[in-house]
This record gives C-alpha cells, structure tokens and sequence, in this order.
C-alpha cells in the first residue's frame, strides 16, 4: 500500500504539513502515517547515565497525547475517509521520519520550519536532512500565512500565544 508520511511536533507549521499530508493521502489513495519523535529530557547521554523507566514512559505518553492533539488542533480531529497510523517514536525527528518513510513509494511530508538562524543552529533543519537523506519523494510544506505573519511581527506572536495559553486574557 502507498504511504504519505507526516513529521509532526504541534507547532504551527507541522500543523500546516499535516493538513498537507492528508490532502496528499487522498490525491493519491495512501495511506497516512503521521510520526511524532521524542527523546529523553537532557538527551540519550543523561538517559545512559541514569534511565527511569517511568520516566521515558511519561514523555513517550506525552509525545503521542500531543499528537492526538495536533490531529484536533489542525483538523478537528482524525478523518474518517483515511487509513491513519500514528507512531511515537524515540529519536531525533530528521533520522526517525527517514528511517520510517523507507519505501520507494512513500511521500515524505515535513513543515519548512520558520524559525531563524539561531534555532536552526540549535536543532538543526528537519526539512534539510530529510531532503537530503530520503529515499523517497520529500514535500516541504512553506509555513502558513499566519506563520509568517507571526514571524514577522514578534508582538503579535506573544498576544496571540498569551490569548492561547490564557483563555481569560482574551476576554478581557
């Protein structure tokens, strides 16, 4: 079976790529793995150190209820109309997506990212290591016109992030 593979994080772009992705999966009769990645608070290092079984158990819930949650946030939920296959899976997000999308025949979808130089040099770009490494077709997905405007306009991005994180503040 054809596969669309979607990274997601529940940012605003990855939102975006989902929404891609799914319109992707019906073009072309596919079925649509959406793969959200996590790795263990301070790294694979300070895991070795000292794993917690608990702990990595947490953030792998945490990992697949935002997932859950960015399906609700982009789309208001999972479409009926698809087969859909979410995955949490451990690991850095650009090496994980690869590994997963694996087939001459997936379509890789990845957000573009928007964040600037320093989170780039930080993190690193998905979309860049994906294009670079797959085997399969890759779609970037440019940020969405809110997105940008965001970017562009740091006052707005932190009205707008208070009115989400604080529902009561946009009442008032």
């Amino acid at each position: 079976m054809r596969r669309v593979i979607v990274g997601v994080s529940g940012s605003l772009g990855s939102l975006h790529a989902l929404r891609r992705a799914v319109a992707e999966a019906r073009l072309r009769d596919a079925a649509l793995w959406a793969v959200i990645t996590w790795v263990p608070r301070g790294g694979e290092l300070a895991n070795r150190r000292a794993p917690c079984l608990p702990l990595l158990q947490l953030w792998r819930d945490e990992a697949a209820r935002t997932l859950c949650q960015a399906w609700d946030d982009a789309l208001g939920g999972i479409p009926v109309d698809l087969h859909v296959r979410m995955f949490a899976l451990r690991g850095t997000a650009g090496q994980r997506l690869v590994a997963t999308a694996d087939q001459d025949s997936d379509l890789l979808v990845v957000g573009s990212g928007s964040s600037g130089a320093l989170g780039r040099l930080v993190n690193g770009s998905v979309s860049r290591y994906c294009v670079k490494r797959a085997g399969c077709a890759v779609l970037t997905v440019p940020p969405s016109p809110v997105e940008r405007e965001l970017a562009h306009h740091p006052l707005a991005r932190r009205r707008l992030l208070r009115e989400l994180t604080e529902p009561h503040a946009a009442q008032s």
